[in-house]
């Protein structure tokens, strides 16, 4: 199966259909059905810290026989995990409990706490490879104007829920 893919701002592409894996309760089912949905064909699959199944998307990746290059994985850090040094602790962590060498799309899950820190701790890591992208979610108005002003890397993707 072919997937259309968009490029991002840093020429980097996505694979337009994303794999949710938000309400999987637990790393087995998550494993399970993150395995079907690349048997099926997507290669790109959206997880986050809070969903707590993080660990179970790297183990379908790492059992799908597909070349890590093959498969977009999206995170999300969550606020408790924002500010210089703390966010790049937690991509490290985040790392490791995908099991990857790096992350192709990292997030912001919410526009409270210290965002700009989170920002700055996140340039460092495309810098060095940890993060290829960046981007946020769930942000609007006024606190996505800030981090335009102050952002060096511009936010490769703005995700917004919908419900079609």
């Amino acid at each position: 199966m072919t997937q259309a893919k968009l490029t991002l701002n840093n020429d980097l592409e996505i694979p337009q259909l994303g794999f949710g894996v938000y309400m999987i309760k637990g790393d087995e089912a998550t494993k399970k059905a993150s395995l079907q949905a690349l048997q099926t064909g997507y290669r790109h699959i959206d997880t986050a810290h809070a969903y707590q199944n993080e660990r179970g998307v790297g183990q379908a990746v790492k059992e799908s026989g597909l070349n890590r290059d093959d498969v977009w994985i999206t995170s999300k850090l969550w606020p408790s995990e924002y500010g210089e040094g703390i966010t790049s602790e937690a991509i490290d962590k985040m790392l490791g409990r995908l099991d990857t060498d790096y992350i192709d799309l990292l997030l912001l899950h919410q526009q409270i706490g210290d965002y700009i820190g989170a920002w700055k701790d996140m340039e460092k890591a495309v810098a060095d490879g940890r993060v290829r992208s960046i981007g946020i979610s769930n942000f609007d108005g006024e606190r996505l104007d800030h981090l335009f002003e102050v952002a060096t890397i511009k936010p490769a993707v703005i995700q917004v829920e919908s419900h079609p």
